[in-house]
Protein backbone atom coordinates (compact mmCIF):
# COMPACT_ATOMS: atom_id res chain seq x y z
CA UNK A 1 0.00 0.00 0.00
CA UNK A 2 2.89 2.09 -1.06
CA UNK A 3 0.15 5.23 -1.64
CA UNK A 4 -0.64 5.37 1.72
CA UNK A 5 2.06 5.98 2.81
CA UNK A 6 3.21 9.09 4.90
CA UNK A 7 5.84 10.38 1.90
CA UNK A 8 3.17 9.70 -0.42
CA UNK A 9 0.46 11.55 0.64
CA UNK A 10 2.12 14.09 2.45
CA UNK A 11 4.53 17.38 2.64
CA UNK A 12 5.86 17.35 6.32
CA UNK A 13 7.23 20.80 5.61
CA UNK A 14 3.79 22.22 5.83
CA UNK A 15 3.34 21.40 9.25
CA UNK A 16 4.44 21.94 12.55
CA UNK A 17 3.84 18.42 13.64
CA UNK A 18 6.61 16.84 11.37
CA UNK A 19 8.36 15.05 14.02
CA UNK A 20 4.71 13.21 14.68
CA UNK A 21 5.58 11.17 11.51
CA UNK A 22 8.90 10.02 11.93
CA UNK A 23 9.76 6.64 12.78
CA UNK A 24 6.21 5.72 10.95
CA UNK A 25 4.51 4.26 7.84
CA UNK A 26 1.29 5.01 7.41
CA UNK A 27 -0.23 8.42 8.85
CA UNK A 28 -2.70 6.66 11.31
CA UNK A 29 0.19 5.08 13.10
CA UNK A 30 -0.07 8.73 14.37
CA UNK A 31 -4.01 8.95 15.71
CA UNK A 32 -2.90 7.43 19.14
CA UNK A 33 -0.44 9.90 19.91
CA UNK A 34 -1.87 13.20 18.61
CA UNK A 35 -2.92 14.34 22.11
CA UNK A 36 0.72 13.91 23.96
CA UNK A 37 2.33 15.04 20.68
CA UNK A 38 0.66 17.78 21.35
CA UNK A 39 0.82 18.60 24.74
CA UNK A 40 5.02 17.92 24.33
CA UNK A 41 5.18 20.62 21.26
CA UNK A 42 3.30 23.61 23.07
CA UNK A 43 5.45 23.77 25.76
CA UNK A 44 8.55 24.34 23.03
CA UNK A 45 6.60 27.28 21.30
CA UNK A 46 7.79 30.72 21.15
CA UNK A 47 6.28 32.73 23.69
CA UNK A 48 6.61 35.81 21.22
CA UNK A 49 4.27 34.05 18.92
CA UNK A 50 2.12 31.91 20.88
CA UNK A 51 0.00 32.69 23.67
CA UNK A 52 -0.81 29.69 26.16
CA UNK A 53 -4.54 30.12 27.04
CA UNK A 54 -6.52 27.93 29.74
CA UNK A 55 -5.07 24.35 30.04
CA UNK A 56 -2.88 23.21 27.30
CA UNK A 57 -4.20 25.19 24.55
CA UNK A 58 -2.15 27.25 22.55
CA UNK A 59 -2.68 29.81 21.04
CA UNK A 60 -1.17 31.99 17.99
CA UNK A 61 -1.02 35.79 18.54
CA UNK A 62 -1.72 36.17 14.46
CA UNK A 63 -4.44 33.73 14.58
CA UNK A 64 -8.45 35.12 14.85
CA UNK A 65 -10.69 33.14 17.21
CA UNK A 66 -14.06 34.38 16.96
CA UNK A 67 -15.34 35.02 20.88
CA UNK A 68 -18.00 32.30 20.12
CA UNK A 69 -15.89 29.46 19.21
CA UNK A 70 -14.58 26.50 21.62
CA UNK A 71 -11.17 25.14 22.01
CA UNK A 72 -10.81 22.26 24.66
CA UNK A 73 -7.05 21.10 24.74
CA UNK A 74 -4.63 19.99 24.13
CA UNK A 75 -4.74 22.03 21.08
CA UNK A 76 -2.45 24.50 18.69
CA UNK A 77 -4.15 26.79 17.06
CA UNK A 78 -0.86 28.10 14.66
CA UNK A 79 -0.07 31.05 13.21
CA UNK A 80 -2.85 33.35 10.88
CA UNK A 81 -5.24 30.08 11.48
CA UNK A 82 -8.81 31.43 11.39
CA UNK A 83 -11.62 29.70 13.97
CA UNK A 84 -14.95 31.22 12.97
CA UNK A 85 -18.23 31.59 14.51
CA UNK A 86 -19.76 28.56 16.77
CA UNK A 87 -16.82 26.40 15.92
CA UNK A 88 -16.24 23.53 18.71
CA UNK A 89 -12.57 22.01 19.07
CA UNK A 90 -12.88 19.10 21.46
CA UNK A 91 -9.46 18.68 21.91
CA UNK A 92 -6.33 16.83 20.57
CA UNK A 93 -6.14 19.25 17.72
CA UNK A 94 -3.63 20.39 15.79
CA UNK A 95 -4.74 23.14 13.40
CA UNK A 96 -2.05 24.50 10.80
CA UNK A 97 -0.68 28.42 9.76
CA UNK A 98 -3.28 29.77 7.65
CA UNK A 99 -5.90 27.41 7.81
CA UNK A 100 -9.71 28.31 8.38
CA UNK A 101 -12.09 26.06 10.79
CA UNK A 102 -15.64 27.26 10.21
CA UNK A 103 -19.05 28.53 11.04
CA UNK A 104 -20.11 24.75 12.97
CA UNK A 105 -17.47 23.06 12.11
CA UNK A 106 -16.34 20.06 14.97
CA UNK A 107 -12.60 18.70 15.32
CA UNK A 108 -11.19 16.16 17.06
CA UNK A 109 -8.15 14.22 17.27
CA UNK A 110 -6.78 15.67 14.19
CA UNK A 111 -3.90 17.28 12.63
CA UNK A 112 -4.63 20.17 10.10
CA UNK A 113 -1.59 21.30 7.86
CA UNK A 114 -0.85 24.77 6.59
CA UNK A 115 -3.93 26.20 4.73
CA UNK A 116 -6.67 23.41 5.13
CA UNK A 117 -10.12 24.37 4.97
CA UNK A 118 -12.90 23.21 6.74
CA UNK A 119 -15.40 26.14 6.35
CA UNK A 120 -18.78 25.16 6.98
CA UNK A 121 -20.74 22.99 9.15
CA UNK A 122 -18.30 19.70 8.77
CA UNK A 123 -17.43 17.16 11.45
CA UNK A 124 -13.50 16.34 10.89
CA UNK A 125 -12.96 13.13 13.57
CA UNK A 126 -9.78 11.13 14.11
CA UNK A 127 -8.07 12.28 10.64
CA UNK A 128 -5.18 13.78 8.86
CA UNK A 129 -5.94 16.95 6.52
CA UNK A 130 -3.02 17.66 4.31
CA UNK A 131 -1.45 20.79 2.85
CA UNK A 132 -4.25 22.97 1.12
CA UNK A 133 -7.07 20.25 1.54
CA UNK A 134 -10.34 21.66 1.44
CA UNK A 135 -13.28 19.97 2.45
CA UNK A 136 -16.85 21.38 0.78
CA UNK A 137 -19.56 22.84 3.35
CA UNK A 138 -21.56 19.64 5.23
CA UNK A 139 -18.84 17.19 3.92
CA UNK A 140 -17.75 14.64 7.26
CA UNK A 141 -15.60 12.25 8.10
CA UNK A 142 -17.00 8.82 9.39
CA UNK A 143 -14.99 7.76 12.29
CA UNK A 144 -16.40 4.99 13.80
CA UNK A 145 -17.96 1.46 11.78
CA UNK A 146 -21.49 0.71 12.50
CA UNK A 147 -21.00 -2.57 13.35
CA UNK A 148 -18.28 -1.00 16.06
CA UNK A 149 -15.56 -3.48 14.35
CA UNK A 150 -11.77 -2.40 14.15
CA UNK A 151 -10.92 -0.22 11.02
CA UNK A 152 -9.60 -2.24 7.98
CA UNK A 153 -7.75 -0.13 5.34
CA UNK A 154 -8.69 -1.76 1.70
CA UNK A 155 -6.90 -0.81 -1.55
CA UNK A 156 -8.86 -3.28 -4.15
CA UNK A 157 -8.30 -6.61 -2.73
CA UNK A 158 -5.48 -5.60 -0.28
CA UNK A 159 -6.70 -5.62 3.57
CA UNK A 160 -4.41 -3.73 6.05
CA UNK A 161 -5.74 -4.22 9.91
CA UNK A 162 -5.42 -0.51 11.71
CA UNK A 163 -5.92 -1.77 15.31
CA UNK A 164 -8.10 0.83 15.56
CA UNK A 165 -11.99 1.60 16.43
CA UNK A 166 -11.75 5.17 15.61
CA UNK A 167 -10.30 6.53 12.29
CA UNK A 168 -11.78 9.03 10.20
CA UNK A 169 -9.65 9.59 6.67
CA UNK A 170 -6.60 10.30 5.72
CA UNK A 171 -6.53 13.41 2.68
CA UNK A 172 -3.74 13.91 1.15
CA UNK A 173 -2.45 17.43 0.10
CA UNK A 174 -4.60 19.31 -2.04
CA UNK A 175 -7.64 17.10 -1.76
CA UNK A 176 -11.24 18.84 -2.94
CA UNK A 177 -14.03 17.42 -0.91
CA UNK A 178 -17.34 17.87 -2.42
CA UNK A 179 -20.54 19.05 -0.62
CA UNK A 180 -22.43 16.77 1.52
CA UNK A 181 -20.03 13.65 1.08
CA UNK A 182 -19.26 11.52 3.65
CA UNK A 183 -15.57 9.83 4.28
CA UNK A 184 -16.47 6.26 5.72
CA UNK A 185 -14.09 5.21 8.64
CA UNK A 186 -10.70 4.17 6.94
CA UNK A 187 -10.37 6.17 3.81
CA UNK A 188 -7.25 7.03 2.40
CA UNK A 189 -7.36 9.67 -0.79
CA UNK A 190 -4.59 10.25 -2.53
CA UNK A 191 -3.12 13.99 -3.37
CA UNK A 192 -4.83 16.44 -6.05
CA UNK A 193 -8.24 14.18 -5.71
CA UNK A 194 -10.96 15.71 -6.14
CA UNK A 195 -14.68 13.88 -4.70
CA UNK A 196 -17.80 14.67 -6.45
CA UNK A 197 -20.36 16.57 -3.73
CA UNK A 198 -22.68 13.95 -2.16
CA UNK A 199 -20.46 11.08 -2.67
CA UNK A 200 -20.26 7.75 -0.05
CA UNK A 201 -16.37 6.97 0.20
CA UNK A 202 -14.61 4.33 1.09
CA UNK A 203 -11.65 2.41 0.60
CA UNK A 204 -8.31 4.14 -0.93
CA UNK A 205 -8.88 6.59 -3.66
CA UNK A 206 -5.74 7.21 -5.85
CA UNK A 207 -3.83 10.21 -5.87
CA UNK A 208 -4.66 12.76 -9.28
CA UNK A 209 -7.90 11.20 -9.83
CA UNK A 210 -11.62 12.55 -9.68
CA UNK A 211 -14.06 10.29 -7.65
CA UNK A 212 -17.38 10.66 -9.34
CA UNK A 213 -19.45 7.73 -6.91
CA UNK A 214 -18.20 4.32 -5.98
CA UNK A 215 -16.73 2.07 -9.02
CA UNK A 216 -16.36 4.86 -11.00
CA UNK A 217 -12.83 6.88 -10.50
CA UNK A 218 -11.31 8.38 -12.93
CA UNK A 219 -7.77 9.91 -13.67
CA UNK A 220 -7.69 13.29 -14.51
CA UNK A 221 -6.42 14.79 -17.48
CA UNK A 222 -3.05 16.29 -17.88
CA UNK A 223 -3.05 19.85 -18.34
CA UNK A 224 -1.19 20.67 -22.01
Amino acid sequence: MKQCEIRTLYNLEETIAADLFQGLTYPWEALPRIGSFILELGEKLDPEEYEKKGEHVWIAKSAKVAPTAFIAGPAIIGKNAEIRHCAFIRGNALVGEGAVVGNSTELKNVVLFNKVQVPHYNYVGDSILGYKAHMGAGSITSNVKSDKKLVVVKDGQERMETGLKKFGAMLGDEVEVGCGTVLNPGTVVGRHTNIYPLSSVRGVVPEGSIYKKQGEVVKKREEI
